[in-house]
């Protein structure tokens, strides 16, 4: 795997160069501001994007703004974005911006290494990772009177689970159930949330979104 990292903090930069590198994943560009990363996609094509959302010169929605312009060239790019802070509505424009292969974890979760390339695997793969603490904190403001709240406990549990990027074998090993039963509570939150079968929408991605209020 080929990886373009865009961090503006030498030390982190380093970081995951290191990180990957254990971890058998080539880095072939790290630089520090979007125009730079948007020039090194460009040049170097890679299987992965990871970028920190927050980035010079103003340090808001650069790296953001550059993944984005980064799927503009490459539409199949993965995206990894990391944020020092939970920022809901960069998760849900990033994730809004394709189905799939995308990913926004908090930096603190770099420092669990396991978890960290386990992520990066997944957007690579064309997964959806999503930080559990953006789950939590968008589950404590939810409001009433929407679909989700037709919701039962337990698909409210595998929905979080699957914003977390997890498979439904990882779901059924959490929960504790068969994976025949995570996809009858699967097939019950499409249905809840009005998710028909269409052959141009991927319903787990469009089932998230619902999840984090910007479907």
């Amino acid at each position: 795997m080929r990886v373009v990292i865009a961090e503006d903090s030498v030390l982190l930069r380093e970081g995951l160069i290191r990180l990957l590198d254990d971890g058998g994943i080539e880095t072939v560009a790290a630089v520090g501001d979007g125009p730079a990363f948007v020039e090194a996609v460009r040049l170097r094509r890679p299987d992965l994007a990871v970028v920190d959302v927050r980035m010079p010169p103003t340090h808001t929605d650069e790296g953001l703004r550059a993944a984005l312009a980064a799927r503009a060239l490459l539409p199949r790019l993965p995206v990894l974005v990391l944020s020092q802070y939970v920022e809901e509505r960069y998760a849900t424009e990033l994730i809004g911006s394709g189905a799939g292969a995308v990913g926004y974890l908090l930096k603190e979760r770099v420092a669990d290494v396991a978890e960290f390339l386990e992520a990066v695997r997944s957007v690579a793969a064309g997964g959806t990772v999503i930080d559990p603490e953006v789950v939590i904190q968008v589950l404590a403001r939810r409001r009433h009177g929407e679909p989700l709240d037709s919701l039962t406990a337990r698909e409210s549990e595998v929905l979080a689970l699957m914003a977390e990027g997890r498979s439904n074998t990882a779901i059924a090993a959490r929960l504790g159930v068969t994976e025949g039963a995570v996809e009858k509570h699967i097939t019950g939150i499409f249905g809840k949330l009005g998710l028909d079968p269409a052959p141009d929408d991927h319903r787990r991605v469009l089932a998230v979104l619902a999840y984090l209020g910007h479907a």
